[in-house]
């Protein structure tokens, strides 16, 4: 009949395996505690994302001649919103261009602006244009917008990038994309596009 097998008294763990499964259980305590925090900072601030839009437009001046050139002044009112009660955000790199019919108009830039907790300020542009010679078929669709639909269109497309710190999750930092189609009637009146951004 077989011996059964017996240890010996000097068959232990190696040192070196003690010390990894340590220090895997000190990883694996730091990851569950950091998660904690996170989750935690998550449910009592809830960081919303800010916004930038177009929040007003108006056509103020349309000059244009039989040699097909066209000059406009515009006033746009851009909003930059923060919804987070918990934390101001910082705006920075702030350029938008503004065109007509795919000719570039003017570029809107804004200087690094904070927005305190939960507020809101506006950014007011007044933006008149050089003469602007247009294509034959950029005269006739304006030609049509003065005679017909009494509506002219212009577009905004741009970003900018926000950054704030919520709490102890840290820096959190977003671009955020403007992309807006304006029409605007040719008599003055102010319009109210309220265009989202996308963020990413």
């Amino acid at each position: 009949m077989p011996k059964p097998l017996e240890l010996g008294a000097n068959r232990r763990t190696n040192p070196l395996i003690w010390c990894l499964a340590f220090t895997c259980a000190i990883i694996s305590t730091i990851v569950i505690v950091a998660g904690i925090i996170v989750f935690s900072g998550y449910l009592v601030i809830r960081p919303k994302v800010p916004l930038i839009y177009v929040h007003a437009a108006r056509l103020d001046k349309v000059s244009y001649n039989q040699a097909g050139v066209l000059a406009v002044r515009l006033t746009i009112i851009m909003k930059a919103e923060n919804h987070n009660v918990k934390a101001h955000v910082s705006y920075y790199n702030t350029k938008l261009i503004l065109g007509y019919h795919g000719v570039s108009i003017a570029e809107l830039v804004a200087d690094p602006f904070d927005v305190q907790k939960n507020t809101s300020i506006e950014l007011n542009y007044v933006v008149e244009s050089s003469p602007i010679p247009l294509d034959p078929p950029e005269q006739y669709l304006t030609e049509q917008s003065l005679a017909k639909t009494k509506v002219m269109p212009f577009f905004l497309k741009g970003s900018s990038r926000t950054r704030w710190k919520v709490g102890p999750l840290g820096s959190v930092r977003f671009w955020l994309h403007v992309n807006c189609h304006l029409q605007l009637p040719i008599d003055s009146t102010v319009v109210y596009p309220h265009c989202t951004t996308r963020s990413h």
